[in-house]
Order: C-alpha cells, then sequence, then structure tokens
C-alpha cells in the first residue's frame, strides 16, 4: 500500500512539513516516488513515523533520533548502540515518570486535606466551595 504525502500526514498525525523536515534532516528515508514523481510512503513508512513520534513523545532529543536513524540503516551489526540508546532514554522515562509520581501524590495529598477541611471545618460537602492553596 502507498500513500500520498497529505495521507501519511493524516495517518501518522503528523504535518507535511514535518514529514518533509524528518527527510530532510535524515531521520526519515526519501520515500519511493509515485509515475508522477509524488512521495509514496508505505506501511512500513508509518510505522517507522509512529516509532519516531514515540521516541519524541519520550522526550528523546532529535540529535539522538537521527543518531538512531543513521544506526538503523546499518542493520543488525548497530543492534547493540541502538539497544544502548534506548536503555537511557528508558532510564530518562522512568526518572521523569517518579518526578511526576512524586507531583501526582502531592496533588492527592492536598486534595485529600481539602476535602476533610472541607467535611471537619467548614462543615459541607466536598467540592461545594473553592479553597485556595
Amino acid at each position: 500500500m502507498s500513500y500520498s504525502i497529505a495521507e501519511a500526514a493524516r495517518r501518522s498525525g503528523l504535518s507535511i512539513d514535518t514529514l518533509r523536515y524528518y527527510e530532510r534532516i535524515k531521520l526519515l528515508d526519501p520515500p519511493a516516488r509515485d509515475t508522477a514523481g509524488r512521495r509514496a510512503y508505505s506501511d512500513d513508512d508509518l510505522n517507522w513515523l509512529g516509532f519516531l513520534t514515540k521516541l519524541r513523545t519520550t522526550g528523546m532529543p532529535i540529535k539522538s533520533m537521527r543518531e538512531y536513524a543513521s544506526l538503523r540503516r546499518h542493520g543488525v551489526a548497530s543492534a547493540g548502540r541502538r539497544k544502548a540508546l534506548l536503555v537511557e532514554q528508558r532510564r530518562s522515562v522512568a526518572e521523569r515518570i517518579a518526578e511526576l509520581q512524586g507531583c501526582l501524590d502531592i496533588l492527592d495529598y492536598k486534595i485529600e486535606n481539602y476535602a476533610q477541611v472541607e467535611r471537619k471545618v467548614l462543615g459541607v460537602e466536598p467540592g461545594m466551595e473553592e479553597i485556595s492553596a
């Protein structure tokens, strides 16, 4: 199956400009071209774009993504380094999750504290009044 750049953008959730940018910075290999010379993206291209999107969502820097994409072109010989990049990114994500969990714990504590204030001190049901931090 092949997709026009507009369809690839729609399916990937990326803009047409982003697709062209990814191609220009070599995150994405140039897609095949149709008989009219227009880009024709494959299902493999869309799967790769999906993975790139996940890497960006994890906060992986473009520089690291470019290294990963370059290594990917070398096949199995680069598997160790690609794995190392992913392990490092996973560590970074785990640290962010722990930090966010700490923030969530504080929010839960404050919300419960204010719920107790509403019940005990104000004598109202939770949600009836706003209490500022």
